[in-house]
Protein backbone atom coordinates (compact mmCIF):
# COMPACT_ATOMS: atom_id res chain seq x y z
CA UNK A 1 0.00 0.00 0.00
CA UNK A 2 1.15 3.52 -0.72
CA UNK A 3 0.94 6.28 1.85
CA UNK A 4 -2.28 7.50 0.22
CA UNK A 5 -5.09 7.81 2.78
CA UNK A 6 -3.48 5.52 5.39
CA UNK A 7 -5.98 6.60 8.05
CA UNK A 8 -9.04 5.84 5.91
CA UNK A 9 -11.29 3.41 7.77
CA UNK A 10 -11.32 -0.11 6.31
CA UNK A 11 -14.60 -1.93 5.71
CA UNK A 12 -15.54 -5.55 6.42
CA UNK A 13 -15.22 -6.21 2.68
CA UNK A 14 -11.68 -4.79 2.70
CA UNK A 15 -10.69 -7.08 5.55
CA UNK A 16 -12.26 -10.06 3.81
CA UNK A 17 -10.27 -9.33 0.63
CA UNK A 18 -7.05 -9.42 2.66
CA UNK A 19 -8.19 -12.66 4.34
CA UNK A 20 -8.75 -14.16 0.89
CA UNK A 21 -5.19 -13.28 -0.13
CA UNK A 22 -3.91 -14.96 3.03
CA UNK A 23 -5.95 -18.11 2.38
CA UNK A 24 -4.51 -18.31 -1.14
CA UNK A 25 -0.99 -17.85 0.24
CA UNK A 26 -1.58 -20.66 2.76
CA UNK A 27 -2.86 -23.01 0.05
CA UNK A 28 0.19 -22.22 -2.13
CA UNK A 29 2.64 -22.84 0.73
CA UNK A 30 3.81 -19.22 0.96
CA UNK A 31 2.64 -19.04 4.58
CA UNK A 32 2.67 -21.76 7.21
CA UNK A 33 -0.33 -22.23 9.49
CA UNK A 34 1.15 -20.21 12.36
CA UNK A 35 1.93 -17.22 10.10
CA UNK A 36 -1.50 -17.50 8.49
CA UNK A 37 -3.34 -17.45 11.83
CA UNK A 38 -1.28 -14.54 13.15
CA UNK A 39 -1.87 -12.44 10.02
CA UNK A 40 -5.54 -13.37 9.88
CA UNK A 41 -6.08 -12.26 13.46
CA UNK A 42 -4.31 -8.98 12.68
CA UNK A 43 -6.51 -8.55 9.60
CA UNK A 44 -9.77 -8.76 11.53
CA UNK A 45 -8.46 -6.38 14.17
CA UNK A 46 -7.36 -3.78 11.59
CA UNK A 47 -9.37 -0.56 11.53
CA UNK A 48 -7.59 1.43 8.79
CA UNK A 49 -5.81 0.85 5.48
CA UNK A 50 -2.59 1.79 7.20
CA UNK A 51 -3.01 -1.23 9.48
CA UNK A 52 -3.98 -3.57 6.63
CA UNK A 53 -1.10 -2.58 4.35
CA UNK A 54 1.79 -4.57 5.91
CA UNK A 55 -0.18 -7.81 6.08
CA UNK A 56 0.13 -8.65 2.36
CA UNK A 57 3.11 -6.49 1.43
CA UNK A 58 5.44 -9.48 0.93
CA UNK A 59 2.92 -11.61 -1.00
CA UNK A 60 2.83 -11.80 -4.83
CA UNK A 61 -0.49 -10.00 -5.15
CA UNK A 62 1.14 -6.90 -3.74
CA UNK A 63 -0.01 -4.66 -0.92
CA UNK A 64 -3.49 -3.51 -0.14
CA UNK A 65 -4.29 -0.15 -1.71
CA UNK A 66 -6.75 2.40 -0.43
CA UNK A 67 -9.63 2.99 -2.83
CA UNK A 68 -10.48 6.32 -4.37
CA UNK A 69 -13.02 8.08 -2.23
CA UNK A 70 -16.24 8.86 -4.08
CA UNK A 71 -19.97 8.72 -3.51
CA UNK A 72 -20.62 5.75 -5.81
CA UNK A 73 -21.64 2.56 -4.00
CA UNK A 74 -20.16 -0.41 -5.86
CA UNK A 75 -21.38 -3.96 -5.30
CA UNK A 76 -19.11 -6.39 -3.48
CA UNK A 77 -18.92 -10.12 -4.23
CA UNK A 78 -21.79 -11.66 -2.30
CA UNK A 79 -20.13 -14.96 -1.39
CA UNK A 80 -23.42 -16.75 -2.11
CA UNK A 81 -23.73 -20.46 -2.70
CA UNK A 82 -24.73 -19.74 -6.30
CA UNK A 83 -21.33 -18.12 -6.88
CA UNK A 84 -19.58 -21.27 -5.59
CA UNK A 85 -21.36 -23.69 -7.94
CA UNK A 86 -19.14 -23.09 -10.95
CA UNK A 87 -19.63 -26.05 -13.30
CA UNK A 88 -16.75 -27.67 -15.15
CA UNK A 89 -14.88 -30.87 -14.41
CA UNK A 90 -13.35 -30.15 -11.04
CA UNK A 91 -9.72 -29.42 -10.23
CA UNK A 92 -9.09 -32.84 -8.64
CA UNK A 93 -11.05 -36.07 -9.14
CA UNK A 94 -9.20 -38.68 -7.02
CA UNK A 95 -6.72 -39.24 -4.19
CA UNK A 96 -4.83 -42.27 -2.85
CA UNK A 97 -3.06 -42.91 0.46
CA UNK A 98 -1.16 -46.19 0.87
CA UNK A 99 0.71 -46.17 4.17
CA UNK A 100 0.68 -42.38 3.78
CA UNK A 101 -1.80 -39.54 3.66
CA UNK A 102 -3.51 -37.07 1.35
CA UNK A 103 -5.28 -33.74 1.65
CA UNK A 104 -7.66 -31.82 -0.54
CA UNK A 105 -8.27 -28.44 1.05
CA UNK A 106 -8.22 -24.73 0.41
CA UNK A 107 -9.47 -23.30 -2.86
CA UNK A 108 -10.31 -26.17 -5.20
CA UNK A 109 -13.29 -27.28 -7.27
CA UNK A 110 -15.05 -30.46 -6.15
CA UNK A 111 -16.03 -32.57 -9.18
CA UNK A 112 -19.40 -34.25 -9.57
CA UNK A 113 -17.75 -37.43 -8.27
CA UNK A 114 -14.54 -37.56 -6.23
CA UNK A 115 -12.96 -40.98 -5.55
CA UNK A 116 -10.46 -41.67 -2.79
CA UNK A 117 -8.72 -44.74 -1.37
CA UNK A 118 -6.90 -45.11 1.95
CA UNK A 119 -4.99 -48.27 2.94
CA UNK A 120 -3.01 -48.12 6.17
CA UNK A 121 -3.19 -44.38 5.76
CA UNK A 122 -5.51 -41.41 6.04
CA UNK A 123 -6.96 -38.59 4.06
CA UNK A 124 -8.68 -35.26 4.59
CA UNK A 125 -11.20 -33.77 2.17
CA UNK A 126 -12.00 -30.22 3.26
CA UNK A 127 -14.85 -28.49 1.41
CA UNK A 128 -15.00 -25.29 3.48
CA UNK A 129 -13.13 -23.14 0.93
CA UNK A 130 -14.08 -25.19 -2.12
CA UNK A 131 -16.19 -24.44 -5.16
CA UNK A 132 -18.47 -27.12 -6.59
CA UNK A 133 -18.83 -28.40 -10.14
CA UNK A 134 -22.53 -29.09 -9.55
CA UNK A 135 -25.30 -28.57 -7.03
CA UNK A 136 -24.93 -32.23 -5.99
CA UNK A 137 -21.53 -33.91 -5.64
CA UNK A 138 -20.50 -37.39 -4.52
CA UNK A 139 -17.47 -38.20 -2.36
CA UNK A 140 -16.75 -41.92 -2.78
CA UNK A 141 -14.42 -43.20 -0.03
CA UNK A 142 -12.80 -46.63 0.30
CA UNK A 143 -10.96 -47.06 3.62
CA UNK A 144 -9.18 -50.34 4.43
CA UNK A 145 -7.39 -50.27 7.77
CA UNK A 146 -7.29 -46.54 7.28
CA UNK A 147 -9.57 -43.54 7.42
CA UNK A 148 -10.83 -40.49 5.60
CA UNK A 149 -12.27 -37.31 7.10
CA UNK A 150 -14.74 -35.20 5.12
CA UNK A 151 -15.17 -31.63 6.40
CA UNK A 152 -18.15 -29.59 5.19
CA UNK A 153 -19.11 -25.99 5.92
CA UNK A 154 -22.34 -24.99 7.67
CA UNK A 155 -25.28 -24.76 5.29
CA UNK A 156 -24.42 -27.81 3.18
CA UNK A 157 -26.78 -30.80 3.19
CA UNK A 158 -25.02 -34.12 3.82
CA UNK A 159 -26.23 -37.62 2.88
CA UNK A 160 -24.18 -40.68 3.94
CA UNK A 161 -24.64 -43.95 2.05
CA UNK A 162 -21.42 -45.84 2.81
CA UNK A 163 -21.13 -49.42 4.04
CA UNK A 164 -18.88 -50.42 6.94
CA UNK A 165 -17.61 -53.92 7.87
CA UNK A 166 -15.72 -53.87 11.15
CA UNK A 167 -15.59 -50.18 10.37
CA UNK A 168 -18.06 -47.40 9.85
CA UNK A 169 -19.34 -44.22 8.28
CA UNK A 170 -20.21 -41.20 10.39
CA UNK A 171 -23.92 -40.30 10.05
CA UNK A 172 -24.07 -37.51 12.65
CA UNK A 173 -24.33 -34.68 10.11
CA UNK A 174 -27.24 -36.22 8.24
CA UNK A 175 -30.68 -34.70 8.62
CA UNK A 176 -29.47 -31.09 8.87
CA UNK A 177 -31.39 -29.07 6.25
CA UNK A 178 -29.26 -27.26 3.72
CA UNK A 179 -29.44 -23.55 3.09
CA UNK A 180 -31.27 -22.39 -0.06
CA UNK A 181 -28.99 -22.82 -3.07
CA UNK A 182 -26.31 -24.71 -1.11
CA UNK A 183 -24.81 -27.86 -2.63
CA UNK A 184 -25.71 -31.37 -1.52
CA UNK A 185 -22.80 -33.66 -0.60
CA UNK A 186 -23.33 -37.43 -0.82
CA UNK A 187 -20.72 -39.56 0.94
CA UNK A 188 -20.57 -43.15 -0.34
CA UNK A 189 -18.09 -46.01 -0.31
CA UNK A 190 -16.81 -48.90 1.78
CA UNK A 191 -14.88 -49.14 5.06
CA UNK A 192 -13.19 -52.34 6.29
CA UNK A 193 -11.35 -52.07 9.58
CA UNK A 194 -11.41 -48.37 8.93
CA UNK A 195 -13.70 -45.40 9.03
CA UNK A 196 -15.02 -42.39 7.17
CA UNK A 197 -15.81 -39.38 9.34
CA UNK A 198 -17.99 -36.44 8.40
CA UNK A 199 -17.89 -33.20 10.39
CA UNK A 200 -19.26 -29.71 9.98
CA UNK A 201 -16.83 -26.90 10.82
CA UNK A 202 -16.49 -23.17 10.33
CA UNK A 203 -13.51 -21.85 8.43
CA UNK A 204 -10.71 -20.53 10.62
CA UNK A 205 -11.37 -17.07 9.20
CA UNK A 206 -15.02 -17.26 10.25
CA UNK A 207 -14.10 -18.47 13.74
CA UNK A 208 -11.66 -15.60 14.18
CA UNK A 209 -14.20 -13.12 12.86
CA UNK A 210 -16.87 -14.39 15.27
CA UNK A 211 -14.38 -14.22 18.13
CA UNK A 212 -13.57 -10.64 17.24
CA UNK A 213 -17.27 -9.74 16.91
CA UNK A 214 -17.97 -11.17 20.36
CA UNK A 215 -15.04 -9.25 21.77
CA UNK A 216 -16.39 -6.03 20.27
CA UNK A 217 -19.86 -6.77 21.66
CA UNK A 218 -18.40 -7.22 25.15
CA UNK A 219 -16.54 -3.94 24.83
CA UNK A 220 -19.71 -2.16 23.73
CA UNK A 221 -21.65 -3.60 26.68
CA UNK A 222 -18.94 -2.42 29.09
CA UNK A 223 -19.00 1.07 27.61
CA UNK A 224 -22.77 1.12 28.02
CA UNK A 225 -22.46 0.16 31.67
CA UNK A 226 -19.97 2.95 32.45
Amino acid sequence: MTDELPELRASDADRERVAEVLRDALAEGRLDMEEFEERLETTYKARTYGELAPITRDLPVGPVTAPKVDMLKRPEPDGSWASRIVGGEGSSTWAVAVMSGFQRKGRWTVPRRFNCFAFWGGGEIDLREANFAAGEVEINCVAIMGGTQVIVPPGVEVVVRGIGIMGGFDHREEGVPGEPGAPRVIVTGFAFWGGVGVERKLRKADRLRLREERRQERLERRRGED
